[in-house]
C-alpha cells in the first residue's frame, strides 16, 4: 500500500518536472541585446496606434523569430488590454520580460519608447516660444487629431460595442463623461461599466483560457508592484496637498493618467487634457497640435506625455518635464505587468473577468466619444473650412487606408491654407 503510494508520488513529482520545464521551453530565453535591437527597431517603425502595434507585434515575434506560439501572444494581449495603462508597451514588455528577465522587458520598453519620445521633446521645445497663431501648420494638426480620434471612435464602436448592450453603455459612459468632464467621473463611468458588464454581459461563450508559460518573476516582487503602485496612487495625492512643489505636481498628474486608461493611447486623450489644460500649464491649442504631431510619429501615443511635458509653461520643462511626464505616466503599466504576469493564466480563466472586461470595453468607447467631442472637436473646428479638412483625412484615413504619418503632413499643409487670411474670413 505505502510502496504503491510511493510509487505514485514520484510518479507524479517526475510528470510535474517535466511539464514545467516543457512550459518553461514555450518560450527560449534569450540576451537583454537582442530585446532591445528588434524593440529599437519596432520604436522606429510602428504607426498607426495601439490596435496596429499589436499586429506589427505579432509579425515581429510570432511569426518572424517564434519567440511564442499564436496561443501565447493572444492570452498575452488579452490580458493586457484588460489592464488599464498602455496596452501595446505593456505586450512589448511582456514579451521582453520572457525572453530576457526583468532586464528584457526594461529595455524592450526603452528600445520601443525613446525614439518617438525624443522626436516630440524636440518638437516642443522647438514649438514652445512660437506663437500658435503665427503657425498656421499648428492649425493642420489639430484638424488632424479630429480625423484620428473619429477614427478611433469608428474602429473601436464596431469591435468593443456591435450590439445593443454596449452601445447603449458607451452612449450612457459619453454622457456621464461630458457632464462630469474630470479624472474622478472617468474612473466612475469605468467602474460601473465594469460592475453592468459583469452582471450583464456574460456569454455561454466564455471559457477558460490559460497560458501555460513559466514567467521569470517571483511573486514576492510581483505583490511588492502592488504595493508600491497602490502606494503612489495613494501617497501622491496627499504629498502633492502637502508639499508645494511643480514637479510632484507633474509627476502625479501624469502617473494617475497613466493608470487610470483603459482602452489604448487615444483614451489617455481627455484624461491628459484635463490635468494639463484647466490649471493653464499647456494651453489648449498647444495641446491639441501635439496630439496631432504624435499621430505622425511612430511607437506608443503615451510618448505625447514627453511632448506635454516639454512644453509646460511652469517648470520643471524642455527635457526635464519631458522626463518626468515620461516616466510618470509608463510606471503603473510597468508596475501592473510585474505585478499581473505571475497569475495571468488564472485571470485569463475567470469568465466573469471576460464579461467585465466587455462592460469597460464599451464604456471606453463612450469616453474616447466624448473626448471626440470635447476638446477636439470644439478646439480644432472653428469654420466650415476646418470641417471640409477634417472630413478629407478622415476619409483619407478610413476609405483610402492611407497611414496616419501622411495624413498628417497632408492635414499640416491644408491648415496652412485653411488659416489663410483668404479662407478664414
Amino acid at each position: 500500500m505505502f510502496g504503491r503510494s510511493t510509487k505514485g508520488t514520484v510518479g507524479t513529482t517526475k510528470s510535474g518536472a517535466e511539464a514545467q520545464e516543457k512550459e518553461r521551453a514555450l518560450i527560449p530565453r534569450g540576451s537583454v541585446l537582442e530585446v532591445l535591437a528588434v524593440a529599437t527597431r519596432l520604436g522606429f517603425t510602428c504607426f498607426g496606434g495601439p490596435i496596429a502595434h499589436i499586429g506589427y507585434f505579432r509579425n515581429e515575434y510570432v511569426v518572424k523569430r517564434r519567440w511564442l506560439d499564436e496561443k501565447t501572444y493572444a492570452d498575452l494581449v488579452a490580458l493586457c488590454q484588460f489592464l488599464p495603462g498602455a496596452a501595446s508597451s505593456k505586450v512589448g514588455m511582456s514579451i521582453g520580460i520572457l525572453r530576457a528577465g526583468l532586464a528584457g522587458g526594461l529595455v524592450a520598453w526603452l528600445g520601443f519608447t525613446l525614439p518617438s519620445a525624443i522626436a516630440l521633446t524636440v518638437a516642443a521645445i522647438v514649438l514652445r516660444g512660437v506663437d500658435n497663431d503665427t503657425i498656421s501648420l499648428l492649425h493642420g494638426l489639430k484638424v488632424a487629431a479630429v480625423a484620428v480620434v473619429a477614427q478611433a471612435v469608428w474602429g473601436m464602436a464596431r469591435n468593443l460595442a456591435p450590439d445593443r448592450p454596449r452601445a447603449t453603455i458607451a452612449i450612457a459612459a459619453a454622457t456621464a463623461v461630458i457632464i462630469l468632464p474630470t479624472a474622478i467621473g472617468q474612473v466612475t463611468v469605468i467602474g460601473v461599466a465594469a460592475l453592468g458588464g459583469w452582471r450583464f454581459l456574460r456569454s455561454d461563450d466564455d471559457k477558460p483560457s490559460g497560458s501555460g508559460v513559466a514567467v521569470p518573476i517571483p511573486r514576492w516582487l510581483a505583490i511588492a508592484s502592488w504595493v508600491l503602485l497602490f502606494g503612489l496612487l495613494i501617497g501622491l495625492p496627499i504629498a502633492r496637498s502637502l508639499v508645494t512643489s511643480q514637479a510632484l505636481s507633474l509627476y502625479d498628474s501624469f502617473c494617475r493618467s497613466g493608470a487610470l486608461v483603459f482602452g489604448g493611447g487615444h483614451v489617455v486623450l481627455p484624461l491628459l487634457q484635463s490635468e494639463v489644460v484647466p490649471p493653464g500649464w499647456v494651453d489648449r491649442d498647444q495641446f491639441l497640435a501635439g496630439y496631432g504631431l504624435a499621430q505622425a510619429i511612430p511607437g506608443p501615443l503615451f510618448t505625447f506625455s514627453a511632448y506635454l511635458g516639454a512644453a509646460m509653461r511652469p517648470a520643471p520643462n524642455g527635457i526635464a518635464g519631458a522626463s518626468i511626464a515620461l516616466i510618470a505616466i509608463f510606471l503603473p503599466s510597468m508596475l501592473l505587468t510585474l505585478g499581473t504576469l505571475p497569475w495571468w493564466g488564472a485571470l485569463r480563466a475567470r469568465p466573469t473577468a471576460q464579461a467585465a472586461l466587455r462592460g469597460v470595453n464599451a464604456a471606453v468607447v463612450g469616453i474616447l466619444l466624448a473626448a471626440l467631442y470635447s476638446p477636439v472637436w470644439t478646439g480644432a473646428i472653428l469654420r466650415p473650412a476646418d470641417f471640409v479638412l477634417a472630413l478629407a483625412a478622415f476619409g483619407l484615413l478610413v476609405i483610402w487606408r492611407c497611414p496616419p504619418w501622411l495624413v498628417v503632413l497632408l492635414a499640416a499643409a491644408g491648415g496652412a491654407l485653411v488659416a489663410a487670411p483668404t479662407l478664414s474670413r
